[in-house]
């Protein structure tokens, strides 16, 4: 039986069709899967999502955002302090400093790291956990004013107020223009027994910013880490300043 031609014809035809069709069906799958990909928000949307919701006080989204980004991609250290520093800014001290020891054992030796750990603990109370943390720092690196200060706050906080004044001394030179050291040099001189040295340690903060001496004083240096004995020196401070003229 020979071959109608006009009906292989027929037929090779259809198949073209079905295959062009299947073919077409199979390339747009691939194309809107390639486009959902390219649409679907990577860690470093999260995190900068996160960072925005933080700089607006959304807290709670901002640290969910940053949970996200962190999951996504864990080996990235610095996603990781961004969270513990949120989670501390937003006051929960506990989740905070697990996520910065946890960064911490990821990278010992990553110094923002160990300044914002330090803090962490530093505001928790857990003074020898936050001198470990800030002497490593300064020890990695030098000039780290953060260190310094917070190494500052917390020798006073156990009565070692000449390494305190040191220490401070040390966190004004490396950053001429920040009134804190020099606020917590003053609160180490006043505790030392050097009410002079410590008044006008004091007005050369004041120099460089009069709202240490307004009533927004607590506000301003619970802030910066200062404990509340160190908050009622310094308001002390400011009592003798205006008392003296």
């Amino acid at each position: 039986m020979g071959v109608n031609p006009k009906a292989m014809g027929r037929m090779c035809g259809r198949w073209g069709t079905l295959a062009k069709r299947f073919l077409g069906r199979i390339a747009l799958l691939a194309i809107l899967n390639l486009s959902a990909a390219q649409a679907a928000p990577t860690a470093d949307d999260y995190r900068q999502q996160g960072l925005d919701y933080r700089a607006a006080g959304q807290f709670e989204a901002a640290i969910a955002a940053l949970e996200t980004s962190v999951e996504l991609d864990p080996e990235n250290i610095s996603g990781r302090v961004i969270l513990g520093w949120t989670q501390h800014l937003a006051g929960q001290s506990d989740a905070a400093t697990q996520t910065l020891v946890d960064a911490f054992y990821a990278d010992p030796f990553a110094v923002p790291t160990l300044n914002a750990l330090g803090i962490a603990q530093l505001v928790k109370g857990n003074l020898d956990a936050a001198i470990a943390a800030h002497l490593w720092a300064a020890y990695l690196k030098p000039d780290n004013e953060i260190a310094y200060f917070n190494l500052s706050l917390a020798a006073h906080q156990l009565g070692y107020y000449d390494w305190a004044a040191t220490t401070a001394t040390r966190a004004a030179e490396l950053e001429p223009n920040n009134p804190h050291p020099l606020i917590a040099l003053a609160i180490a001189q006043w505790d030392g027994g050097d009410l002079e040295a410590a008044l006008d340690t004091y007005r050369a903060a004041l120099r460089l910013s009069p709202r240490y001496a307004t009533d927004g004083l607590p506000t301003y240096l619970q802030a910066a880490a200062f404990s509340e004995g160190q908050i009622a020196i310094a308001q002390a401070i400011v009592t003798r300043l205006a008392n003296s003229g």
